[in-house]
C-alpha cells in the first residue's frame, strides 16, 4: 500500500527519525582522502540530494551508503545498527544507476519483476506486482511485454525506477540517474521522481552536479566540496543562506564585490570604487575584509528619485532572453582593473527598452545581499 504523507512530509505532526546517520565518515584510497569526517543524520522518508562539482566525493560517499565501499574511518548506521561492512545485497537499500543497468534482451515486465524472481516469488504474483509498479511510473500495461531497449529514454528511466521499487527498499540511492536526458524529459522527471517519493513515502538520496535539479526535487540539500559536507539545509537555506562564497558561487549565480573595512568603521570597495552598506555577517564574525555577493533578482536599475542602500554607475553591455525572466550584463569600470561585470536579472514586465552600450545606475539593498568572509 502506498503511503500518501510521509513522516517529515509538510502536515506530518512529529518530525522524522533519523533513518541513516553518518559519524566521522572518512575514506581514503592510497594517500588520497576522497571523503572527510562527515557527519550527517538522514531522515526517514526525506528527499536528501547531495551536490557538489566533480571530484569533491558526492559518488564516494553514495558508495559507501550503499555498500559497495567500506568507510576507512568512522561509522554508517541504519536505523542504529552498523551496516558499514554488510554488502549491497544484504541491505534494505537500492541503488538506480546513472546507466540503468537494465536487462537489455529482457521484456519492462521480466526487468521490474526481476527482484521478485531473485526472491522466489511465484511467477503470477510477480506479474501482478510488476504491473502495479508499471501504473505507479505511469508505463502502459501493454507494455509489459515489450522489450525495453526499444523504450525511450524516459520509458527506460521508469523501468529502473519500478525495478528498485519491486526490491521495497527503505532507501533508495540514485546516482545522477537523469543526466544524459534531454532537458524537456529532464523537467518532467524531476516532477515525476518528487510526485514518487511523496506517494511512496521512502527515503531517498539523490547524488547530481546539478543545483536545479537539487532545488526542484528536495527537502534537504548538501553541497560537497573537496571530500567535505560544507552546507546542509532546505533549497531556501541554500539558496538565501549561504555560509561562504563556494557555497553562493556554486548555487546559482551571483555578483561579488571585495570590500575592506575604512578607520571610521564604514566599508569600501577593493575591486570596484564606492563605498558600501553591509548587513552584519550572519554568524556574527567581526571581519576587516569581506565578500559582498547579491544575486541578479535582487539587482536593480535606478530612475531618478529611486533609492538604495548601494549604488553602481555601468553600461548595459549584453542582454539575453530567459523564457519569463530578461538577465543584463553591466560593465561596471574597476578603475586600474579595467571592468568588472554584474548581472541584473528581471522579469519581462519590468524589462528595460531593448537596447545596448547604455548608461545605467544599479542599486541594491543591505538586506537583499549576504556578507562572508573571504
Amino acid at each position: 500500500m502506498l503511503q500518501t504523507l510521509p513522516a517529515g512530509a509538510p502536515g506530518a505532526e512529529t518530525p522524522a527519525a533519523p533513518i541513516l546517520q553518518l559519524v566521522g565518515v572518512r575514506k581514503t584510497f592510497g594517500g588520497f582522502t576522497a571523503v572527510q569526517g562527515i557527519d550527517l543524520d538522514v531522515r526517514e522518508g526525506e528527499f536528501l540530494t547531495i551536490v557538489g562539482p566533480s571530484g569533491s566525493g558526492k559518488t564516494t560517499l553514495l558508495r559507501m551508503l550503499a555498500g559497495m565501499d567500506t568507510p576507512s574511518e568512522g561509522n554508517i548506521t541504519l536505523h542504529g545498527e552498523l551496516i558499514n561492512d554488510i554488502p549491497p545485497n544484504r541491505r534494505p537499500t537500492c541503488l538506480v544507476f546513472q546507466s540503468l543497468a537494465l536487462f537489455p534482451h529482457k521484456s519492462v515486465g521480466e526487468n521490474i519483476a526481476f527482484p521478485l524472481k531473485v526472491k522466489g516469488v511465484d511467477a503470477a504474483a510477480r506479474k501482478a506486482r510488476a504491473l502495479e509498479l508499471m501504473r505507479v511510473v505511469r508505463l502502459p500495461e501493454d507494455y509489459f511485454d515489450k522489450n525495453v531497449m526499444k523504450c525511450s529514454g524516459g520509458e527506460r528511466q521508469r523501468v529502473a525506477l519500478a525495478r528498485a521499487f519491486a526490491y521495497d527498499p527503505e532507501v533508495l540511492f540514485f546516482d545522477e540517474p537523469l543526466s544524459a536526458l534531454d532537458y524537456k524529459l529532464k523537467k518532467a522527471l524531476e516532477k515525476e521522481l518528487k510526485d514518487l517519493h511523496r506517494e511512496t513515502g521512502k527515503t531517498f538520496i539523490y547524488i547530481t552536479h546539478s543545483l536545479e535539479e537539487a532545488m526542484v526535487m528536495s527537502d534537504r540539500i548538501g553541497v560537497m566540496r573537496a571530500g567535505r559536507l560544507v552546507q546542509v539545509g532546505t533549497p531556501e537555506e541554500i539558496y538565501g543562506a549561504p555560509v561562504d562564497r563556494f557555497v553562493s558561487e556554486f548555487v546559482g549565480e551571483v555578483n561579488t564585490i571585495r570590500v575592506k573595512r575604512e578607520a571610521d568603521g564604514g566599508w569600501a570597495g577593493v575591486d570596484v570604487p564606492g563605498r558600501f552598506t553591509l548587513a552584519p555577517p550572519r554568524d556574527g564574525t567581526a571581519l576587516d575584509e569581506a565578500f559582498v555577493v547579491v544575486r541578479p533578482e535582487f539587482m536593480r536599475f535606478l530612475g531618478p528619485g529611486d533609492s538604495a542602500d548601494n549604488r553602481l554607475e555601468g553600461i548595459v553591455y549584453n542582454e539575453y532572453s530567459l523564457g519569463s525572466r530578461i538577465q543584463y550584463q553591466i560593465r561596471v569600470d574597476a578603475g586600474a582593473a579595467g571592468e568588472k561585470v554584474f548581472l541584473v536579472e528581471l522579469s519581462r514586465s519590468r524589462a528595460l527598452p531593448p537596447g545596448t552600450d547604455r548608461a545605467v545606475t544599479l542599486g541594491w539593498d543591505a538586506a537583499d545581499a549576504f556578507t562572508l568572509g573571504s
